[in-house]
């Protein structure tokens, strides 16, 4: 006669399980939302003291000076001409005190 051993699966308890998916949203949290937050606030902060005179650099790497500011986009002078974009374009100020 042959005996059938049935495994019963062990799922863990409960408080185990959500204890994990706890550590789980908590990394994903200090790993993820947070810096990008941090980041956000700064190229917002960034945008908002930009001001006429100013040499910057666009994300896209481009170097102008700040000609005029809009409420959403700005006016660069690169090298023989003026192109207009977005404040969110701005990556960094380029010299003086913000570099």
């Amino acid at each position: 006669m042959h005996y059938v051993v049935l495994a019963q699966e062990s799922s863990g308890s409960p408080v185990t399980s959500i204890v994990f998916l706890g550590l789980m949203v908590a990394v994903f949290w200090l790993f993820i939302i947070r810096p990008q937050r941090r980041r956000s606030k700064k190229q917002k902060e960034l945008a908002g003291s930009l001001m006429v005179g100013q040499e910057v650099k666009t994300i896209g790497g481009i170097h102008g000076t700040v000609v005029s500011l809009d409420e959403d986009s700005i006016v660069l002078k690169v090298e023989d001409g003026k192109i207009r974009v977005t404040r969110r374009a701005i990556g960094s100020v380029v010299g003086g005190d913000d570099t």
